[in-house]
């Protein structure tokens, strides 16, 4: 399976930011930038929120966001701190949407707990489902990032694997790169096949440094296409994370991180 093209997704980032700004002009208010960009669809039901709002609710956990999508999509890539719950029962896969009996379980029953919802970006009704679901139950403060995955890793996002979705990933996508961030004494003693190895150690601050750069030249970094998937293990997920977010820097843009311990990948089939 090859890496999905980004081509519409810089398409869609390109227009939120355009009627954005164009709508800022025409009321009279400073003009927003990408990152405070939505899609602004009328007649919506539940508001949106921007990549900036998004990321301030993550990192201060003022909300639970939840991912409305299969877990499989989920587990193959998904916004760090987001939740996902099975499915409606009985919902043809086209109409999928999330169960909102699991969502209550989560929430222990508080339907006034604030609630952010995405899937996969503008096209995609998985959120706006869910979202007349939760209204319907009587939730009182659901918003979603309908913008989605793809815009979210278009403007420098990174995203986390799980197991289940490293398995995948291995089994169906012989374009991804895996990248080991373990000392190049761990990576030898102990390594994954077919990884390369970008120590974290060597990564620097900034764009076009350190081992990230050197990376870049000698070819383990896909630099004749930057949408090809890019997997980050290493001895935990602190360091997967610090050097995916190096990566991403670099004008990637499908990059993710396992942030279990290493010796998960093992335990996962991963050889």
């Amino acid at each position: 399976m090859k890496a999905v093209p980004h081509a519409m997704w810089r398409v869609v980032v390109v227009l939120s930011l355009t009627l954005g700004v164009y709508t800022s002009h025409a009321s009279g208010q400073a003009a927003m930038n990408i990152q405070q960009a939505t899609l602004m669809e009328a007649d919506q039901k539940t508001p949106e929120i921007s990549t900036e709002e998004l990321r301030k609710i993550l990192a201060g956990k003022s909300a639970t966001v939840f991912d409305a999508r299969p877990f499989k999509e989920y587990a193959v890539s998904h916004i760090p701190g987001a939740l996902n719950v099975s499915a409606k029962p009985g919902v043809p896969i086209a109409l999928y949407v999330s169960d909102i009996a699991e969502i209550g379980r989560v929430v222990q029953g508080n339907k006034a707990v604030p609630l952010v919802l995405y899937c996969n970006g503008p096209y995609c009704g998985k959120s706006k489902r869910l979202a007349e679901e939760l209204l319907a139950a009587g939730y009182t403060n659901v918003r979603r990032y309908q913008l989605g995955i793809p815009v979210w890793r278009a403007l420098g996002g990174i995203t986390e694997i799980e197991a289940e979705g490293v398995q995948y990933v291995r089994e169906k996508d012989q374009t991804a790169v895996w990248i080991d961030v373990r000392e190049p004494e761990e990576f030898a003693a102990n390594p994954i096949q077919n990884a390369r190895n970008l120590p974290l150690s060597g990564v620097k601050p900034g764009k076009d440094v350190g081992e990230v750069r050197r990376a870049k030249d000698d070819g383990r970094l896909p630099m004749e296409d930057h949408n090809t998937r890019i997997v980050v293990f290493g001895r935990d997920g602190a360091q997967a994370k610090a050097v995916a977010e190096a990566i991403a820097r670099e004008a990637f843009h499908n990059v993710s991180y396992f942030a279990g311990p290493f010796d998960r990948l093992r335990t996962a089939g991963v050889r």
